[in-house]
């Protein structure tokens, strides 16, 4: 199996990244903190021109049609600016689902949401509360067995603070008399595949944060001076840094692998997701751990940038799924009779 992304693929990361690195600074965000929504329609806007928002949207509705694929490396670079928007949920989780359901409901708003002109958001009871559901122009709801396509009147949310203020969370209840566009087994296979591309996002923004962090420790290590020199030359806080480093490196194949999985509707796609949430995300905690304890003590302090990130892979951590959920998934698979194990298992 080739995992060599293509020049076309990295190109566009490459350019992605610029783009975010130039608009999503520490300082907006620590601004859009202080605003009534907490995000940017101008923003918005600004992705849905770069064809982001379309990313993921069929071709004969005004998208680029292209794939989880695709999409798990730019995934990555909103993760690595901390993006409040919900860019990932939309292209990732909710216009995949919108797709599957088909019918009417696609036909309206996957144009829209290539033009920039509609948010949607897809969220599962599992998550317990609802992100961005404040800003949402449709929200795709399971709860109780059912899914329903929510329109801001249709449905009632009150907010619930987050560790991370970039995150905007409600407990969201259906208002009476609304119908479900999804019930029984085809509700159910939907909820697999959306918890499915959820970790997935999760995961690969996980891979984001984990090297925004490095790079944030490295370079304030370099600067910070002890004993007459920086203290990244010590040896204590070299270890710290290289140990964040190596789980990342390992973590980022599975993230690529589960993406592939996912994109060819592969059988093994559910535990190949587990797997990469549950290392990504333990990547992502590391480096957070590690990356205050080398600020001393000035990590533990509220104008350190270093906070944006780190409490934003705690949130992810146990967002479509915790530890344990994605641990109980990987150990059905490996403990199955007859699994396929080991590197072939997995990669081959």
């Amino acid at each position: 199996m080739d995992f060599t992304f293509t020049e076309d693929q990295l190109l566009f990361q490459e350019s992605v990244r610029d783009f975010l690195m130039n608009e999503i600074t520490p300082e907006r965000i620590r601004a859009s903190w202080e605003t009534e929504t907490g995000r940017s329609p101008e923003l918005w806007a600004q992705l849905a021109e770069l064809g982001l928002t379309g990313l993921t949207v069929p071709e004969a509705h005004g998208g680029l049609g292209m794939s989880e694929l695709d999409f798990v490396l730019l995934a990555q670079e909103c993760g690595y600016v901390a993006l409040p928007e919900p860019l990932v949920n939309t292209v990732l989780v909710a216009v995949p689902l919108l797709q599957a359901m088909g019918g009417e409901l696609a036909e309206l708003w996957l144009p829209k949401v290539a033009a920039g002109e509609a948010r949607v958001v897809a969220g599962i009871e599992q998550n317990m509360l609802a992100e961005d559901a404040h800003v949402a122009d449709l929200v795709l709801w399971y709860t109780d067995g059912k899914w329903f396509a929510l329109t801001p009147e249709q449905m009632t949310l009150q907010f619930n603070e987050s560790v991370d203020p970039s995150r905007k969370l409600f407990s969201l209840t259906v208002n009476d008399g609304v119908a479900a566009v999804a019930t029984g087994d085809e509700a159910s296979t939907l909820l697999e595949a959306t918890r499915n591309r959820g970790a997935l996002g999760a995961a690969a923004q996980a891979l984001g944060l984990a090297q925004r962090m490095i790079d944030i420790s490295v370079q304030y290590t370099s600067e910070r001076q002890q004993f007459g020199q920086a203290i990244g030359a010590f040896q204590a806080v070299k270890h710290h840094m290289a140990n964040v480093a190596v789980r990342l490196e390992y973590a980022k194949a599975p993230v690529h692998r589960a993406a592939y999985a996912i994109a060819g509707g592969e059988e093994i796609a559910s535990h190949a997701v587990s797997q990469a949430k549950l290392v990504a995300c333990e990547a992502a905690s590391l480096a957070a751990k590690n990356c205050i304890q080398v600020h001393g003590a000035m990590g533990y302090t509220w104008e350190v940038d270093l906070h944006i990130f780190m409490k934003k892979a705690w949130a992810l951590a146990n967002t479509w799924g915790d530890a344990a959920f994605h641990k109980e998934r990987v150990a059905q698979h490996i403990f199955a009779e007859g699994a396929a194990l080991g590197a072939d298992g997995t990669f081959g």
